[in-house]
Parts: C-alpha cells; structure tokens; sequence
C-alpha cells in the first residue's frame, strides 16, 4: 500500500484549529421583570436621590473651602504688606488666623541650651527640619523664635543637636504664627525633638510659662551663625476646590441620567413584549 502524502502547508485534522462559536443573539422579546417596573424605578430613584443629596452637599463644602481659602489669602496678603509692628502690639492677645503672617520685631536673648529641633518638614519642595529656639524678651517674657528650615537629602539624618544661636542681645525680625494642633505624639518634645510647633507643650517642657503662637525668622541682628532658609508663605492661589466641586457636581448629573437610561431601557423591553404577544396572539 502507498502511504497517502501530505502537505505539510495544509493542517491534518488533527491539527485544525476548534470553531469557535459565535454568540448567539436575544431571540424573542427579553423576559418580564420580577417585580413590577414602577418598583424599580422607584428603588433606584431613592438611591440616586440619596447619592445626589450627598453628592452635591460634598460640591457645596468644597465651595465653602474655596471661599474660606480665599478669605485667607486676602488676610495673608494684607498682613505680609503691613508695616513691621513690635512684638508687645501682637503677642498682648493669642495668636489666631487674623494676626498670622504679620511681621514683628522683637529683643532679646536667646536660651541656647533649650533648643527643639522640629522633624519631618516641607518648605517649598524640599523636606527636611526646623530649629526653634526660646528668645528672653527685653519684658521678661519667652517667645518661640523658628530660626528657619534645614534641607535634608535622601538618606541623610536629621541633626540630633540644634546649632548655636547667636550670642547677647538679639533683634529678631519675623512673622507671626499660630500654634500648630495635632497629637501628643507631634507637639510634646521628647529629647528635644518634636514635629509639630506648639507653645503650650514647648512651654511644659521649658519650665516656664510661653507667649502663644510663635516668630518664623526672617532677620537676625545680629546674623545667625547658621544658614537657614526662611519659611515659605503658603501657595496664595485658589487650590483645587473649584474642580473637585464640579467633580461631585457632574456625579451628581451623571447618576440622573443614569436614571433615564435605566428607564428608558425598561420602557423598550415592554414595548418588546407587547408587540411579541400581540404577534404570537395573531397568529393564532
């Protein structure tokens, strides 16, 4: 017998690829819902409803955000313009958003073995620390003084000693800062360093009473032995309120029509079945 030859091009059968099925289309109208359709509709029109109440109040508290970024931008910015007042005009009161950002002047002398080193930091785009150091005022009181902001790089340690400020008596020009809030774990110092800036726990760990709020340093007279780099005025613009409140507005109209949708397609596939039973009804 001659064995049969084959093409080598041409698939034998059993290396034929498998048909693969075509999906077969919806025949006959689509089936009847299990409940009545107006139960639907109703469902999913409370739950839209609940999501649009709670999409749009989410829009109205970033709007809320916005003007209240504004407002405080116009307080910046006419409290960074105003002249240079001395420290007993502003620190006589606690320090709140409507004195912050003033420049102040004030005397005194620094307690240098009672320094805080301030930890994980951002000025500008840089991390890295702050260093705050108790200034004696010429009337006897303490006032916080932030000698400015220290780069770190990646993988560099942050100084476990502060610097040495300088020496005798000091004029310190500066802005106006309110206590920072957080946690015990961020405003208490512990081994003189901590991450937040507050007077209240500072004061605790000093021994002595201290002013509220505390001084960014922008001068020294005389010149800080170290160098730092004063802190940055927060970024003056609208931030990004504006979108986020059209981004839970348009959920809000993207859910509405979704309802739409969702009844119009309902509507069909009735419309469907009474034409397949009226047809099948014909024909018999």
């Amino acid at each position: 017998m001659s064995q049969q030859a084959t093409d080598p091009a041409r698939p034998t059968q059993q290396h034929r690829r498998p048909q693969q099925r075509r999906p077969q289309r919806r025949s006959g109208p689509p089936p009847a819902p299990k409940y009545p359709l107006w139960v639907r509709w109703v469902a999913l029109a409370l739950f839209v409803a609940v999501l649009g109440v709670t999409f749009v109040k989410l829009g109205q508290w970033q709007l809320r955000r916005l003007d209240e970024r504004r407002a405080g931008n116009v307080v910046v910015r006419a409290n960074e313009r105003a002249p240079v007042a001395e420290f007993s005009d502003i620190f006589s009161h606690p320090i709140g958003a409507a004195d912050e950002w003033k420049r102040v002047r004030v005397t005194g002398t620094f307690d240098a073995d009672r320094q805080f080193v301030i930890r994980y930091r951002d000025n500008s785009d840089d991390s890295g620390y702050e260093v705050v150091a108790p200034l004696r005022t010429s009337d006897g009181r303490t006032v916080l003084i932030d000698r400015g902001f220290i780069p770190v790089d990646g993988g560099q340690r942050i100084a476990q000693q502060a610097p040495p400020p300088p020496t005798g008596t000091v004029t310190v020009v500066g802005r106006v800062r309110a206590d920072e809030t957080g946690r015990d774990s961020a405003t208490v110092p512990v081994n003189g360093h901590a991450r937040l800036i507050n007077s209240g726990k500072i004061g605790s760990a000093l021994g002595r009473p201290v002013v509220n709020g505390y001084i960014d340093a922008l001068t020294m007279d005389p010149a800080d032995p170290t160098t730092f780099a004063p802190i940055d005025l927060p970024e003056l613009n609208d931030g990004p309120h504006f979108w986020y409140a059209v981004q839970w507005f348009m959920f809000t109209g993207i859910g509405v029509l979704g309802v739409v949708v969702f009844i119009r397609g309902d509507l069909r596939d009735r419309r469907e079945r009474r034409a397949a039973a009226a047809k099948v009804a014909r024909e018999s």
